[in-house]
């Protein structure tokens, strides 16, 4: 009865706010009427901008990122409430085009028959428009809206929601089929992140696949242990992102997807999505046979190298990092060293991987059968934590510095180690 004599006061509220002649705004009333997300609330609409901020969608009022006080939709994007004063949004999304790079990034508002585009939370000029005009075949008053990329999807596309029926508009060809999911929720909102897809209904939220609608795993469960910071809510996975001073890396690689991991104790961070935000999962999520953490990872051919102890765990990359039958192997068969390993690099479209152990850098064929060393070289340092190789240089880790080399020869000839840099947010997405 409580929460529905709360519910009428702020509808009551919002038509008076709405329904007459505008007033001088009125700051104290804006406050009293700030909904709490942590109370339990049914998202109208869920998206991310062009910077990453991911902004939580209910009646006049929206949240930017998963912790803090609800602010009036108006104060970030205007011309939603200048323009249609209706105080909702019915769904949103970030426009992924690969083709067309003018509409990359920019997030689209759907509000009854009509469609906003914005970039840097400013409107684009024509806008707004109807929905057929952008989005031919695309229903108006939506439910839910979520962008999925080629390679997730056929085709670069965006899903929209609307009771059981998923509409699925190809980006390039303009053209939309129907599918209807009857066994998935109706969504109110939708929200890809990480690479997974997320349908929010009342409180909860259920993972699904983008292609077929198929749900696996435990669903639904409550969005406020995952997308939000709430008291007495929470599943044990909170990542605080450390101060750069602080860092302490196990393990860097890119795979040949451009995946980029970092490993950290018994946690992985994906760096190539720092852009929704870090967040840490344990390692086991994605390689389950490796439990205790790793000493050095690097990438070859479609596949991932983990390196623990003195074994060798290889994942095929194409397959949801699927452990090759056989594995782990022993260092001495897999790359006829032995002893412990500080480190690895292996440089893009080249074949030797560079393994430091102590103060000796070993290269080995990785095209050879059997593989061995190649060169046992003296480094000027010793104990690396972690090394990667990109079309910048040789980056070598050891605690919150790095050195910096231009390639593997300049590395193999260096009598003397250069000054070390600090390990930066531009880097490694710490805090400065």
């Amino acid at each position: 009865m409580e929460l529905l004599t709360k519910t009428l006061f702020v509808c009551l509220a919002l038509t008076l706010t709405n329904g007459g002649p505008l007033r001088p705004h009125d700051a104290t009333a804006d406050d009293a009427a700030l909904p709490d997300r942590c109370s339990g609330i049914e998202f109208d609409a869920i998206t991310p901008d062009e910077k990453g901020n991911t902004f939580f969608f209910k009646g006049s009022h929206l949240w930017k990122g998963y912790h803090g006080e609800a602010q009036l939709t108006r104060e970030s994007f205007t011309e939603l409430d200048d323009s249609h004063h209706i105080g909702h949004v019915d769904a949103a999304f970030r426009m992924h085009s690969s083709e067309n790079l003018g509409n990359h990034d920019h997030i689209y508002f759907f509000l009854d028959d009509k469609v906003f585009s914005y970039y840097n939370h400013t409107l684009e000029g024509g806008y707004p428009k109807e929905i057929q005009e952008d989005f031919p075949g695309v229903p108006t008053h939506l439910d839910a809206a979520v962008e999925c990329p080629k390679g997730e999807c056929m085709a670069d596309s965006v899903l929209f929601f609307k009771g059981h029926d998923v509409h699925i508009y190809d980006i390039t060809t303009r053209t939309v089929k129907t599918k209807t999911w009857s066994h998935l929720p109706v969504c109110t909102s939708a929200l890809r992140w990480l690479e997974h897809y997320y349908c929010f209904h009342g409180t909860n939220f259920t993972r699904f696949n983008p292609v077929s609608g198929e749900v696996s795993g435990a669903y639904p469960k409550d969005a406020r242990h995952y997308f939000m910071k709430c008291t007495d809510f929470g599943h044990g996975g909170d990542y605080e992102v450390p101060k750069c001073s602080e860092v302490k890396i196990d393990a860097i690689s890119i795979d040949d997807g451009g995946k980029n991991y970092l490993f950290s104790g018994s946690m992985y961070v994906r760096l190539d999505m720092r852009k929704n935000g870090l967040h840490a999962f344990p390692i086991t999520r994605s390689w389950k046979e490796v439990t205790h953490g790793v000493d050095a990872v690097f990438a070859y051919d479609n596949k991932m190298y983990i390196i623990k102890d003195d074994h060798v765990y290889i994942y095929k990359t194409a397959a949801h990092y699927m452990l090759i039958e056989g594995y782990p192997k022993t260092l001495k068969e897999e790359l006829g060293i032995e002893g412990h390993v500080d480190a690895t690099f292996l440089c893009p479209n080249t074949h030797t991987v560079y393994v430091f152990q102590g103060r000796n850098m070993r290269s080995v064929d990785l095209t050879a059968t059997p593989r061995a060393v190649l060169e046992d070289l003296p480094l000027p340092f010793s104990d690396m934590d972690s090394a990667m190789c990109s079309n910048e240089g040789i980056y070598l880790f050891k605690g919150s510095q790095y050195y910096l080399y231009e390639s593997p020869m300049i590395l193999a000839m260096g009598r003397m180690a250069p000054q070390p840099q600090p390990v930066t947010n531009a880097l490694l997405g710490c805090q400065d």
